[in-house]
């Protein structure tokens, strides 16, 4: 089990024991409770499920972020006792059998690789994970065809799915997934219609007494965490919370603005016209969010005079953001460029390592625990 920090004090405190402190008389003890190592081997019961299925000290799965969960904060998140995973995003084979290479020579920990379904390439990214040992491989962007769970889960891997619903959770586990992700529309980039608090009450009930389940989308503290992990839960992903950790590549533009933003500041982008669908992405609003409206505006409109066929205006529309993430977190242009963050993105204050993070996380669990039964 991760050594969480000591409870301080100040937490068993109540409103009396702070009136005599105040007015100087004799200051009673505070209410009995558990001691700081009880509420940490509580919290270690509720996350040795999903710990076990890690391989991990933490139920913590790293979010895969593009251009920043990449060897150095995957890495970081599994040498601190988290579970770290790659986000291979658009990388092709070669590119990202590298990426695992430079990975391995960080941690000798398990870590996971994020594949998007909808890469042309899916058969040849599983092959590649496999090739390495990857011992666990998530599948995200959409509904993964059985052959590839099939040839992930015979060649040594676990599989990890994302389920936007209760029907579909039942499906990916009967097609062979091993544990599930629900992500509520709280989470940064591409994101669903339905909250995590809905999700988790929908799902968490039906399928956590058969798979692991991880929970994910707006969670930013440890006590958030807990009440997860108390409704059935596995363990939690986290992606936004890491952005500004001390071993994340992101450019320090793209940092400043996580540690300025607050959650109202994290919006879906808007769908103009329903004949041109736009997956909502939820992002910090900027220069960037504000032309998208405009382009879309005017994609519409040279539709509408004949200009472009409806493939040709929603390609255009696709396009808009082509390269813009890699803009914002590499190249540091914040104006122009994607912020993709999730609703916690006021929880992140400042830059800090990774093993601090985490362990801020788990005392602000593992006092909410000592709270709950003081």
């Amino acid at each position: 089990m991760m050594d969480l920090p000591a409870i301080p004090p100040a937490q068993g405190d109540t409103p009396g024991t702070r009136a005599a402190e105040t007015a100087g008389g004799p200051v009673p003890p505070p209410p009995a409770g558990p001691s700081d190592a009880a509420a940490r081997a509580r919290l270690a019961r509720l996350m040795a499920r999903g710990a076990a299925f890690l391989g991990s000290e933490v139920a913590v799965m790293g979010g895969a972020m593009s251009w920043i969960s990449e060897r150095n904060l995957v890495a970081a998140l599994s040498n601190a006792g988290a579970f770290g995973v790659i986000a291979c995003g658009a990388m092709e084979p070669p590119r990202l059998a590298e990426e695992i290479a430079a990975t391995q020579a960080l941690t000798d920990r398990p870590f996971g690789v994020n594949l998007i379904t909808m890469h042309p390439r899916l058969d040849e990214l599983v092959q590649v994970c496999l090739d390495a040992k990857v011992g666990h491989i998530v599948f995200a962007g959409g509904i993964p065809p059985t052959p590839a769970i099939r040839k992930a889960k015979e060649g040594g891997a676990k599989v990890v799915c994302f389920a936007p619903a209760l029907a579909l959770a039942k499906k990916l586990v009967r097609s062979g997934a091993d544990a599930l992700v629900i992500e509520g529309s709280e989470a940064g980039g591409h994101i669903g219609p339905v909250s995590l608090n809905v999700l988790a009450q929908e799902i968490l009930p039906a399928m956590a007494p058969e798979v692991p389940v991880f929970v994910a989308g707006g969670i930013g503290r440890g006590e958030a965490m807990l009440s997860y992990l108390e409704m059935g839960a596995a363990g939690v992903q986290m992606g936004t919370r890491f952005v500004c950790a001390a071993e994340s590549i992101a450019h320090p533009n793209f940092k400043k603005a996580f540690i300025r933003g607050a959650a109202r500041d994290a919006l879906p982008t808007v769908q103009l016209d329903e004949r041109f669908p736009v997956i909502p992405v939820r992002a910090l609003q900027n220069e960037g969010t504000r032309r998208f409206l405009e382009h879309q505006a005017e994609v519409i409109r040279r539709h509408r005079s004949g200009e472009l066929d409806k493939a040709a205006a929603q390609l255009d529309i696709e396009h808009f953001w082509a390269g813009a993430l890699r803009r914002a977190v590499i190249d540091g242009d914040v104006e122009n460029g994607s912020l993709m963050a999730g609703q916690s993105v006021g929880m992140v204050n400042g830059e800090a390592p990774v093993a601090e993070i985490l362990a801020e996380l788990t005392a602000q669990a593992a006092a909410a625990v000592a709270a709950r039964a003081g």
